[in-house]
C-alpha cells in the first residue's frame, strides 16, 4: 500500500472537524480531564447525554498519573472500590479498608471508558470565558468560550470559539479556574457563605474527602463543581493522593445533571456518538 501525505492530512482535518461541529452544542460541557469530571462524562454519556470534556494541556488525567510525589501508585477508600469495580480498574487490598491501583492503569482505563461511552475529549483547548444569558429573569451560564492553548499561552489577539451547553462542570483542579470567571466576568455571587470563590484549605485526607464530595453541588445557575474545584469554590482541605472522592464527586454531579436533565426533558442535543461498550 502506497502512504499519500496529503490524503493522512485530509483524514485527519475531515474527522476532527465533524467530531469539532458536531460538539459546538452539547448537554454537559466540563471543563478539565481530571479524573473527577472524567468520571462524570462517563456516567452522563453512559446516560445518553451529549457530553464533551475540554481539557488545555496534551493529556488528560490530571493530576492522577503522578500518583503520590512521582510514585505511581494511588490509595482508595473501601467506599470508592463500587466505581472502581464497574469501570474495570484493577486494584489491591492493603489494611483497615485502604486499597492501592497503579495510576497509569488507573488514569488510562478512566478515560478509555469515558470515550468509549461517547463522551468527546477535546485536549490542548482553554477555556478562557464563559456564555451566560438569561432564563426566565435567572442569569445563568449556558456555554463556554475556547481557544487553543497555545494561542492562550503565546496572547496571540486570535479570538476565540464558543460552545453552547446545558450545564457546565468546572474540573478544573485545585484554580477553580470557571468558578473565578463567573465572579469575576459576571460580577455575581456563588452560591457558598461568602457569594465569592472561598479557597482550599491545607491537607487532611480525612476531611478532604469527605468535603470533595459533600461540597460537589450547583455553584450557579448551570454552573456545578467537582472534585479540588468543589473544594476551592466551597472551602474545604485538599486530600493528598487518595482518590476516591474524586471518583465518587464525579459520579455524584453526573447523577445531579442527569437528575435536572430528565426533569426537564433531554435538552436539545442528543448523543450521536456510537457507543463501544
Amino acid at each position: 500500500m502506497q502512504l499519500e501525505d496529503t490524503t493522512i492530512s485530509r483524514l485527519i482535518i475531515d474527522t476532527y472537524n465533524k467530531k469539532f461541529l458536531d460538539s459546538i452544542m452539547v448537554d454537559v460541557a466540563l471543563v478539565g480531564a481530571g479524573p473527577s469530571n472524567m468520571v462524570a462524562a462517563y456516567y452522563l454519556s453512559k446516560a445518553g447525554f451529549k457530553t464533551a470534556i475540554f481539557e488545555a494541556k496534551l493529556a488528560p488525567g490530571g493530576g492522577m498519573w503522578g500518583g503520590g510525589m512521582m510514585f505511581n501508585e494511588i490509595v482508595l477508600q473501601e467506599d470508592a472500590i463500587p466505581i472502581v469495580k464497574e469501570l474495570g480498574i484493577g486494584y489491591q487490598p492493603q489494611e483497615k479498608g485502604y486499597y492501592t491501583l497503579d495510576s497509569i492503569e488507573a488514569t488510562s482505563t478512566i478515560i478509555s471508558k469515558a470515550v468509549k461511552a461517547g463522551t468527546r475529549i477535546f485536549n490542548l483547548i482553554k477555556v478562557t470565558d464563559v456564555l451566560f444569558r438569561e432564563e426566565n429573569n435567572v442569569l445563568r451560564v449556558c456555554g463556554l468560550v475556547i481557544n487553543w492553548s497555545p494561542v492562550e499561552k503565546l496572547g496571540l489577539p486570535v479570538d476565540p470559539l464558543s460552545i453552547h451547553a446545558s450545564f457546565v462542570v468546572d474540573g478544573t483542579g485545585h484554580p477553580a479556574e470557571i468558578s473565578h470567571t463567573v465572579t469575576r466576568k459576571m460580577r455575581t455571587k456563588l452560591e457558598t457563605e461568602t457569594g465569592d470563590v472561598i479557597g482550599e484549605m491545607p491537607l487532611w485526607a480525612e476531611k478532604g474527602e469527605q468535603f470533595t464530595v459533600s461540597n460537589t453541588k450547583e455553584a450557579f445557575p448551570g454552573l456545578y463543581v467537582t472534585g479540588m474545584a468543589a473544594n476551592n469554590t466551597f472551602g474545604g482541605p485538599r486530600m493528598g493522593p487518595i482518590f476516591g472522592g474524586m471518583l465518587q464527586s464525579g459520579k455524584k454531579v453526573a447523577g445531579l445533571i442527569i437528575k435536572k436533565l430528565d426533569k426537564h426533558g433531554q435538552a436539545h442535543t442528543t448523543q450521536t456518538t456510537p457507543k463501544h461498550e
